[in-house]
């Protein structure tokens, strides 16, 4: 039996902690995470909760929960419709070539060169903040992504001697892309989606961070880890809980992402 790989193990645990929390998260929390109690405001870790509470007396290890659900969902969002419009514009460039693949990818290189913080403040000015934004933006930045992604393999794909059958049996290109390039790169793709859900976290958090994302009072780690540095030297449990969150919520998908390639390319696990 083949073992898995560790980063595999450690990355789909810890990815799968969160997913959890997310999704409990909309069915029970230890407290209500949008309910004031003044009372309890800064308390730290123990009076005033698990993970303490904020200045406005909201349950910490409540918010955290929470704010799995908004972060994990808004990254899940961006990069699920980025990636499959990148996927398909890699797979059809790599399968027309000419011109169509040159504007395609020069396109794309236009896109790329921007941030999706950038891009964000862009839509920003016109869309205004928010959820739908922040999605955009973050789908917007994994176009060229993914797109470089897929067309780079289809490529090595389609040079195989069976892409040159079926192609000799009369097969039309996009037949060819569904029924043998798309299954043979699936693998790819899934290992790009781990690794680019993370970076859609840490792009989240950060338009969170600066007043973009989702609006009070939807918990969001990005916002909580703005919140908290007026509390700083107050309540330095403020900025733990969140940077924590963000911080492994990023590490278990990369190393699930990691884990997933070296499941995939055995030659890559071997030279390890």
């Amino acid at each position: 039996m083949k073992r898995l790989p560790l980063s595999l193990l450690i990355g789909g645990a810890i990815t799968a902690l969160f997913v959890i929390a997310a999704v409990v998260s909309r069915f029970w929390t230890p407290a209500d995470p949008t309910m004031l109690n003044i009372p309890a405001r800064l308390k730290p870790p123990g009076p005033g909760g698990l993970l303490g509470a904020d200045q406005f007396g909201r349950d910490e290890a409540s918010m955290i929960m929470a704010g799995a659900w908004t972060s994990l969902g808004i990254a899940f969002s961006g990069v699920l419709a980025g990636g499959a419009l990148g996927t398909v514009l890699g797979t059809a460039a790599a399968a027309s070539r000419g011109r169509f693949e040159a504007v395609t990818m020069r396109i794309n290189d236009v896109i790329f060169a921007f941030p999706p913080v950038l891009s964000a403040l862009l839509l920003a000015a016109v869309l205004g903040g928010g959820p739908v934004t922040t999605i955009t933006a973050i789908a917007l930045f994994m176009v060229p992504v993914f797109a470089r992604v897929t067309r780079g393999a289809a490529l090595q794909i389609g040079a195989r001697d069976y892409i040159l059958a079926a192609r000799m049996a009369g097969k039309s290109g996009p037949r060819i892309t569904l029924e043998h390039v798309l299954p043979n790169i699936a693998a790819q793709i899934i290992v790009q989606f781990a690794i680019q859900t993370g970076l859609a976290i840490l792009t989240e958090a950060g338009l969170s961070f600066l007043g973009l994302g989702v609006s009070p009072p939807t918990p969001s780690w990005g916002r909580m880890l703005a919140e908290a540095q007026t509390y700083l030297s107050a309540a330095p449990h403020l900025v733990f809980a969140p940077g924590l969150a963000i911080c492994l919520a990023v590490l278990g998908l990369n190393l699930l992402g990691d884990g997933l390639r070296d499941l995939t390319d055995p030659r890559r696990r071997q030279r390890r």
